[in-house]
């Protein structure tokens, strides 16, 4: 893989790039957020490890600059904030996943490899249920005229909601989707749920993701 590393800590991009470099990755760094922006533009990187708290230009700034320049390359953010808010900030300026410091380079590894293991799907192939157009393609999706923007994993799991529509996709099937086959924890599935409902239901007047409690979610209209 290619790897971008933006990070200003000396100790922890060094850190990570030692790892990753040793198991036959090739790996760039950055130290600030105007560098890293310049870099992930005209680089071709398969994932960008991204800090949050970068000088001259902050993690959620670059990302959502990268989203808003057409760029769909997966982006993990590292940092030491742990709120909810701070991870459903995240999402909205389009990262793919969050890992809050300290981490294990193991896990950041594991979840590298599931975000570039995310398969592109054929172009022009338009996924639609529940009055929803889903582009795989560019990560948009369509409700009411509107275009929604989406960040890859959001498009994965709404994707798995319409393919399935409208019955009811399990948590374990949801992880799987967003993680690979180890699955992942649910309360991160929970928060990039809450992440894709803000998106795409809550500028509208009714909710088309449904919890079904214990089980998992479904897509379409109220039960």
């Amino acid at each position: 893989m290619q790897l971008l590393v933006v990070e200003d800590q000396s100790d922890v991009a060094a850190n990570i790039w030692d790892y990753f470099s040793a198991r036959g990755h090739e790996v760039d760094h950055a130290a600030d957020g105007a560098t890293g922006l310049r870099m992930a533009l005209k680089g071709r990187y398969d994932v960008i490890v991204l800090d949050l708290g970068l000088p001259r230009l902050d993690g959620l700034l670059l990302c959502q600059r990268l989203r808003e320049a057409g760029q769909g390359v997966p982006v993990i953010m590292l940092t030491a904030r742990d709120q909810l808010e701070d991870k459903l900030s995240g999402f909205a300026h389009g990262a793919d996943d969050y890992l809050v410091k300290p981490f294990a380079l193991k896990e950041l590894e594991a979840r590298i490899g599931v975000l570039a293991r995310m398969g592109k799907p054929a172009p022009g192939s338009i996924l639609s249920a529940a009055g929803l157009e889903l582009d795989p393609q560019s990560h948009v999706v369509r409700r009411e005229g509107q275009s929604i923007a989406l960040t890859r994993t959001q498009t994965r799991i709404l994707e798995c909601l319409i393919h399935e529509s409208p019955r009811v996709v399990a948590h374990e099937r949801l992880a799987r989707v967003v993680w690979g086959a180890e699955g992942g924890d649910q309360a991160a599935l929970h928060t990039h749920i809450h992440a894709l409902r803000n998106a795409m239901d809550k500028p509208f007047g009714n909710a088309l993701i449904h919890t079904v409690h214990g089980i998992g979610y479904r897509l379409g209209e109220a039960w």
